[in-house]
């Protein structure tokens, strides 16, 4: 089995800047935040100490007056830096909604584009990320990325400024800050792993679910609805000790950086007492060099503190990245749009990677207009697949497939798909009316009648309150799995596309039904066009034309 490694990242994900507008904004705002917020720090450093070490050094000059300017810059100096505070987090949390949004909207997109087989793959990790994942970047955008900045701004300007005034100070410094960080990678490797245990937890969790509610239906018919509940409560459970484990270690680590920077801060202030003790430093440059000391240290333990309220939310735009990664790789600019389709589609050595091997393996099958033919093999051969490389929705590892001789990777996709009707596996129904559905093929009700005889869905919709104008849910809740299929095969049959690809076309449907279906397809194959079937029921295969049957090499 082989281990993907994922390439080392920094601290800040490139991809981050690069899939977000928002994002590049806002890292330009907190950059010059933070050289503001640098250089309020060090004035007011050096104008307390200048006031206090005046006061006490020279007696004339201890009355307001004396110190009134000074005092006036320190205010004004002072007030910059809340307001620099301020505007961080004020347009922090702004820019944290722009992002999520904006990220939220692309992975959606990016999401719809996706092969069939990956998205399958990805959905329940997708749901995860969409539903809440990404809304924890907020910590990592109003926190954690305006703190690395100061980490990375503040302490070399502050020890630069330390030097001009007590090289001995600045060495102290600059030996003991490098243990902060030390401990801060090793803690964040540990807490890395254990955000990436949650999220993976929590993405089982959720496909459990989403799996046992889509099947519900049938669990209850099956008296089977209280079967999986032990293993949703051992995925709960699971997550719950997971998250605090994390937690746990969040707390121990705050505990650590905090002692090392008090312990380092103690050295600067032992070190300068002494001194100061024994008349070997000036009073003012004691005083400034010990009012800078703690700040080297406090952007450094904020980055540490909130690396951990940060890092689920990392953990899951990664996922994203990854999603928008693959879907713009898969993008096609430009294709071909021929004038004329004859509709001979040639599959030629078709293998396509599986989770275990290759479904299907080496297929060949050529499909001709005017003929019906019907895919057959085992479970996980690849049939589905065989439909999807023809739609170009599965790209081949191995061999090709062609229209009129022309492969289907350099087609137009839309050109291509507006002459296929395609019925997969399970429909897609719309939250609306059933016109509206119908519509998703270009297909009026009025230009549906003879479709709807085919399939019975003339029945139903005679059973329905509405008509056409009745509405269903999500899924095509509200219509049984039988009227689903009608519904489906309806608009198949009604959109007189030259190409029909259907994956099971009769799955929940009475042999009477079958029969009238399988008559209407054999009939648009008649008239001139291309149908590819996949099917098992002996009806299915004995309205074919040519049986072809798909091996996979699935270990």
């Amino acid at each position: 089995m082989t281990t993907v490694v994922e390439p080392r990242r920094g601290p800040v994900d490139p991809r981050l800047w690069r899939f977000s507008r928002s994002a590049r904004g806002y890292l330009v705002l907190s950059v010059v935040l933070s050289v503001v917020t640098t250089a309020a720090i060090i004035l007011s450093a050096l104008v307390i100490g200048s006031v206090v070490a005046g006061v006490i050094t020279d007696p004339s000059r201890r009355s307001l007056s004396d110190w009134a300017g000074l005092l006036g810059v320190l205010a004004v100096v002072v007030a910059v830096r809340v307001a620099s505070a301020w505007l961080q987090a004020r347009f922090g949390h702004r820019a944290a909604t722009d992002v999520i949004a904006e990220l939220e909207g692309d992975v959606l997109e990016a999401a719809a584009e996706l092969p069939p087989r990956e998205l399958d793959s990805r959905r329940a990790e997708l749901a995860v990320v969409l539903t809440h994942g990404l809304a924890d970047l907020r910590p990592y955008l109003a926190g954690y990325l305006p703190s690395l900045i100061l980490a990375i701004i503040v302490p070399p300007a502050v020890i630069a400024v330390i030097w001009t005034q007590d090289p001995t100070s600045a060495l102290i410094v600059g030996g003991t800050l490098p243990l902060i960080p030390i401990f801060m990678v090793l803690i964040g490797l540990l807490t890395r792993n254990k955000s990436n245990k949650t999220l993976a937890t929590m993405t089982t969790l959720s496909g459990q679910l989403l799996d046992l509610l889509a099947g519900l239906p049938t669990l209850r018919a099956l008296g089977r609805e209280r079967g999986p509940e032990a293993r949703v409560r051992e995925l709960g459970d699971a997550h719950r000790r997971t998250a605090m484990s994390a937690l746990r270690i969040a707390f121990l680590s705050s505990m650590v950086l905090e002692l090392l920077a008090t312990l380092c801060v103690a050295l600067v202030a032992v070190s300068i007492g002494l001194r100061l003790v024994f008349g070997d430093m000036a009073l003012q440059a004691g005083l400034v060099a010990l009012i800078l000391a703690p700040e080297v240290y406090a952007p450094i333990r904020a980055v540490g503190e909130r690396f951990h309220a940060a890092e689920d939310g990392m953990a899951a735009a990664r996922k994203a990245f990854e999603v928008l990664e693959i879907s713009g790789g898969a993008r096609v600019i430009d294709g071909l749009r021929p004038a004329r389709l004859n509709g001979i589609i040639d599959v030629t050595s078709l293998s396509v990677a599986a989770r275990d091997g290759m479904a299907p393996a080496g297929f060949n099958g050529v499909f001709r207009p005017g003929m019906v033919t019907v895919l057959t093999g085992l479970n996980g051969s690849g049939k589905s697949t065989v439909l999807q490389a023809i739609l170009g929705l599965a790209a081949p590892d191995q061999g090709r497939v062609t229209v009129d001789g022309i492969e289907v990777a350099h087609l137009d996709p839309q050109w291509w798909w507006d002459h296929i009707a395609w019925l997969p596996q399970r429909p897609v129904l719309l939250p609306g009316t059933l016109r509206e559905n119908l519509a998703l093929t270009g297909v009026i009700p009025g230009c549906a009648g003879p479709a709807c005889a085919a399939t019975g869905f003339d029945e139903v919709l005679s059973s329905m309150p509405n008509g056409w104008d009745s509405v269903v849910g999500v899924g095509g809740a509200g219509l049984s799995l039988g009227q689903r299929q009608r519904l489906a095969l309806t608009r198949v049959l009604a959109s007189n596309r030259p190409i029909l690809l259907l994956d099971e076309p009769t799955a929940h449907l009475d042999a009477d039904s079958e029969a009238a279906v399988l008559d209407a397809l054999v009939r648009c194959a008649e008239g001139g066009a291309t149908v590819v079937v996949v099917g098992h029921r002996p009806a299915v295969l004995a309205a074919a034309d040519l049986i072809v049957e798909v091996r996979g090499d699935v270990r």
